[in-house]
């Protein structure tokens, strides 16, 4: 895997075809290093057929090559890289469309575009093709278009065997832009929950309405030192991730959601920090640590607003004295004195936090670090691909 695209339905996972592509691989990765795709819309859907994005107006007639960004006018376009081996046999096919702008391919044998458009990727197997789905079967406007916009959030490099063009550094933004490009003209359409159900109806569609129902979103406060973490292991406790979290500001909670009746861990959680600064510094660089065993993901909770009103609604149901609804469900106390899992928690966790005194240069600022003591090796957690950001 090359590179991973976050959007707001959904993760993809891309194979970069850098070796037959160089320069068009090296132009989507450098692009993507400078989060120039961050808040790109998908703004053009074909059912069946394919979903293109990349332009930072929304328009499908603007978006630039790093060449031109950072060359000028005179490398603003750049060859062509057709191959005869490389098609758009497969869904999931990656291919540029011009400057920025790229697409995926939604079905097999879209053979009409073979030797038009340069393919340079194809994506990997598993939620990517979830995501596809879930873009193809998005309900459209007449342009193409989906109703409730389809948006890329971030992009991650995994891979880069390309150097760093002079002035590359230069470019990088110190924090991860989110929402809209500045520079989008595509017309404004009302937000909303991308995990909520939409009318595609044909009185629906044929006025140009998205109905929503969101009966747990509306009128909650949006946070934005709240961190929403999924894909953990059941086995992760609320003590695990305020220990491994601390490790970047002061905690005020942290908490895993699980199933009212079992008490089973839903596998995401909400952790508050003190500060919103403190909670930026642990989104960059927890994306894709290892905890027990799990690739976690991280987001801000203020992107997933369903999940975190139903989170919210159930906290003031707990401090009302309604019983222990956020973890087992009983009646009969409160989620701080549930002892669900403490049979799993007296097993004692996996690690301990190692205190590193950074020695030389007259630095003495502390690190810390988390060794896992499964079969005795100790293995670091994992920084954030993007964590080298100058």
């Amino acid at each position: 895997m090359s590179v991973l695209i976050v959007t707001s339905v959904g993760d993809i996972d891309v194979d970069l075809h850098t070796e037959e592509c160089p320069i068009t691989t090296k132009n989507f990765l450098k692009l993507c290093k400078i989060k120039y795709y961050n808040g790109c819309l998908f703004h053009k859907v074909e059912r069946d057929f394919l979903a293109q994005t990349g332009d930072p107006t929304g328009t499908g007639t603007g978006g630039h090559s790093v060449y031109k960004i950072l060359h000028g006018d005179q490398d603003r376009f750049f060859d062509d890289e057709i191959r005869p081996d490389l098609r758009h046999s497969n869904a999931g096919t990656v291919a540029m469309a011009g400057g920025s702008q790229f697409y995926f391919t939604l079905r097999d044998g879209v053979d009409g575009l073979d030797g038009k458009h340069t393919v340079f990727g194809m994506i990997a197997e598993g939620e990517s093709f979830d995501t596809l789905a879930k873009i193809n079967e998005s309900c459209l406007d007449d342009k193409g278009r989906p109703f409730m916009d389809i948006r890329i959030k971030h992009t991650y490099v995994l891979d880069d065997p390309f150097d760093e063009p002079p002035r590359l550094a230069e470019l990088i933004p110190g924090n991860s832009p989110v929402g809209k490009p500045r520079d989008e003209t595509a017309e404004e359409r009302s937000q909303v929950p991308f995990d909520e159900t939409v009318d595609c109806s044909e009185d629906a569609l044929s006025n140009n309405v998205v109905i929503v129902s969101c009966d747990h979103c509306g009128g909650v406060e949006q946070p934005d030192n709240v961190l929403y973490v999924s894909k953990l292991n059941p086995i992760t406790q609320d003590e695990d991730l305020h220990t491994i979290f601390s490790r970047f500001g002061t905690v005020t909670s942290a908490e895993i959601i699980r199933e009212c009746k079992t008490g089973d861990s839903l596998c995401y959680a909400f952790i508050e920090f003190e500060t919103k600064e403190d909670c930026e510094r642990a989104y960059f660089k927890m994306e894709n640590s290892l905890i027990h065993d799990r690739r976690i993901q991280v987001d801000f909770a203020q992107n997933v607003p369903k999940l975190w009103g139903r989170f919210r609604q159930s906290k003031l149901n707990a401090d009302k004295d309604d019983g222990c609804l956020l973890k087992c469900g009983a009646p009969d106390h409160l989620p701080r004195d549930c002892d669900q899992g403490v049979e799993e928690e007296n097993k004692g966790t996996n690690y301990v936090v190692k205190d590193q005194n950074t020695h030389g240069g007259g630095n003495n600022r502390r690190s810390y670090d988390l060794a896992f003591d499964d079969e005795g090796n100790n293995a670091d957690l994992e920084n954030h691909p993007g964590a080298d950001r100058k």
